[in-house]
């Protein structure tokens, strides 16, 4: 559960600060992600795969899982040299393997839908709304697995502030407004 929770936060930490902000002349994490990636795939119809040349772009390079499945790994290290515990990083590098395959197979489900069986969850419809409002809010829901470090560090956002235009889909929740009853969006009126 250690390995899960760190991985919470360190997808977070790694979405909010890098991915999302150039880091010095280290830009490749924001110029694919923050540039490329939010620029194909918005919150409204082209939250899903909308031109087959950009499905390159929905999942991280190759060689990504294994850097950052290694990053994870530096604070377990440190901690197994201290206690002498090489089981954390043998658990720890199980649990932040998974949660990255785990986090590269739901954000591929999310932008290029296909009625999966795990599309069919209550809990990947939930996810899928969460990230939704990721591509709408940019600064807001920065986890796709497990969105525990957006709800302690202050990002969780649940709706929209405002209707817009937002994708729709069987595994697409609503996530504008709540509406007081017999109200019309606005907008659905233009």
């Amino acid at each position: 559960m250690l390995g899960v929770t760190f991985a919470s936060l360190f997808e977070w930490t790694l979405h909010r600060f890098i991915m999302h902000k150039p880091l010095g002349p280290f830009r490749y994490p924001f110029e694919a992600h923050a540039l490329i990636h939010h620029q194909i795939f918005k919150a409204d119809h082209t939250y899903h795969l909308v031109n087959p040349k950009d499905k390159k772009t929905i999942p991280m390079a190759w060689w990504n899982g294994p850097v950052l499945v290694a990053c994870c790994q530096v604070p377990f290290i440190i901690a197994a040299l201290i206690w002498k515990k090489w089981a954390l990083v043998v658990g720890a590098s199980v649990s932040c393997t998974l949660y990255y395959a785990a986090y590269e197979y739901i954000h591929w489900c999310m932008h290029l839908p296909k009625r999966r069986i795990v599309e069919r969850s209550g809990l990947y419809f939930r996810l899928n709304g969460h990230h939704l409002l990721h591509h709408r809010y940019m600064h807001k829901n920065f986890n796709v697995v497990m969105p525990l470090a957006d709800l302690l560090l202050g990002t969780l956002i649940l709706r929209s502030k405002v209707h817009f235009k937002q994708a729709t889909g069987p595994a697409v929740p609503n996530v504008q407004p709540k509406s007081p009853i017999g109200s019309i969006p606005s907008f659905a009126t233009k």
